[in-house]
């Protein structure tokens, strides 16, 4: 049978980009998912289903991702066809998802509404689980992160994490799309349920999961927005330098934090005295910077790494989860790096057991870049942190989505642990991040400047710093099993 890919999946894939950051209209993914299952619940066969939910991934990764041509075509010099159909390709990859969520809801659902939608939920999650590991993992974009504050669901984060959240998105979306499709009288009792869910989302979002700990201290989060194509100019090096260091001595604080790979160059080709005098200009104000630089240890591997000078003894942090393509090459594409030039692209992870950074009488869990988009790696060691950091540099992806939804994804992982997120970015968006998800401080994006905030560190576990994805899995094939005890059985 030759399948087609409907025009309307693909156009409610479009709308879902309009539940997450910059536009943050979080009811815009309720409806792109109704409208994805309203059509799933009208199909008989798994092929079907499998095209429609590939056309929904379609609208969704090429809207909400094709901010990744920028990296490839104007900053890694790849010639713009070819980066065009790398991101095309890529983007095809990720829509399998939801094309396998979409042929096997059609397969295994059983024509009860609350029924399906339940199984609508658990698939979505497991799907979007499984993106988010599968070949390193690439979880941006699932529909949990479209429920950040003001979203009522944006309660269930600190419980169920992010692919929990996305389970109840799917499974209240199916069920309105399902009864819409079989009349408008079938909508009462599913309304009930709906307003339920909001209704404890809400309430949730009162519980206060964690408690202060220590005196609150007063950070400086610096954006030097330095423009990627000139960033590894070797002639404006000295400039980068200099500039690095009058942000630190301009702007006091108990902890200052540049972004990721600030100093572009190896830390052992630093002039000699100059990180010691960025510690100096940090101590004599009572506090430590921290900086982006790489480093390279005795066997000469290169880690994309952030160390601490000033006032404590130094402390390093390596970036453990690795960009694919960007900062490490997978098996037998060496090829790849013959088109696209990417400075500092053979790195090597960081060990995974490294110790938190003791600085300002916080415990700090660093992560670098896009680190902050795997909840379960953020999670092992946000339990024993009080403050969480991220070190970014999005100059790579232009003016584009990406930086309002990287500062999106962040909100998450603090209502997730409980804990305030502190981010010094390149080119934005620099921000502090209560527990709660709100955005404390912002600057403006491709602007230099630095944000000093007074951050209160906090201790205590959250629902999902105990149990991680583990409940929400557990429950999404729960929510699975009827189906499936109905297919053995026939």
């Amino acid at each position: 049978m030759r399948l087609r890919l409907p025009a309307g999946a693909m156009l409610a894939g479009i709308v879902s980009v309009l539940g997450f950051a910059p536009f943050q209209l979080f009811p815009a993914t309720l409806l792109s998912l109704a409208i994805l299952f309203g059509l799933l619940a009208r199909q008989r066969h798994a092929g079907n289903g499998f095209a429609i939910g590939l056309a929904w991934g379609l609208g969704a990764f090429l809207g909400g991702v094709s901010w990744l041509y920028v990296a490839l075509h104007q900053f890694g010099g790849m010639p713009s066809v070819l980066a065009a159909f790398s991101i095309f390709l890529f983007c095809t990859y990720l829509a399998l998802w939801p094309a396998l969520a979409g042929a096997l809801f059609v397969r295994w659902r059983s024509g009860r509404s609350a029924r399906d939608a339940l199984l609508a939920g658990g698939l979505w999650a497991l799907t979007e689980w499984a993106r988010g590991w599968v070949l390193t993992g690439f979880p941006w974009l699932a529909i949990g992160y479209s429920q950040t504050p003001p979203s009522p669901l944006a309660g269930y984060f600190p419980v169920l994490g992010v692919y929990g959240v996305s389970a109840l998105v799917a499974m209240l979306a199916a069920g309105l799309g399902i009864m819409i499709q079989r009349g408008p009288g079938r909508l009462a009792p599913w309304g009930v349920t709906v307003l339920f869910v909001l209704g404890l989302g809400q309430s949730l979002r009162s519980v206060v999961w964690t408690v202060p700990d220590g005196e609150p201290i007063t950070a400086a989060l610096v954006q030097t927005n330095i423009e990627q194509d000139l960033k590894w100019q070797p002639e404006r090096l000295q400039h980068w330098l200099d500039l690095n260091l009058e942000l630190v001595r301009t702007h006091p604080a108990q902890l200052v934090v540049l972004p990721e790979s600030t100093l572009p160059m190896l830390a052992d080709r630093l002039p000699e005295g100059y990180l010691a005098q960025m510690g100096a200009s940090a101590a004599r104000h009572g506090g430590d910077a921290i900086v982006g630089v790489f480093m390279r240890d005795a066997e000469g591997d290169i880690y994309n790494a952030a160390m601490s000078v000033g006032q404590s003894a130094t402390q390093r942090y390596a970036k453990q989860h690795l960009v694919p393509f960007g900062e490490y090459s997978p098996p037998s594409f060496d090829w790849f790096y013959e088109l696209a030039k990417i400075p500092m692209s053979d790195q090597t992870s960081g060990a995974p057991d490294q110790p938190l950074m003791q600085l300002a009488g916080q415990r700090l869990a660093l992560n670098i870049c896009y680190e902050d988009t795997f909840g379960e790696e953020i999670r092992r060691r946000a339990g024993e942190a009080s403050i969480l950091v991220n070190l970014s540099n999005l100059a790579w992806y232009g003016d584009s989505f990406a930086q309002p939804q990287h500062l999106q994804i962040a909100r998450v992982r603090a209502m997730e642990t409980g804990r305030p997120m502190l981010r010094a970015t390149n080119t934005g968006m620099t921000a502090a991040i209560g527990p709660d998800g709100a955005v404390l401080g912002v600057l403006a994006p491709f602007t230099r400047d630095v944000l000093t905030v007074p951050v209160q560190g906090m201790t205590g576990q959250t629902p999902y710093l105990r149990w991680g994805d583990a409940l929400a899995l557990a429950l999404a094939v729960l929510a699975l099993l009827p189906a499936v005890w109905r297919r053995w059985r026939r």
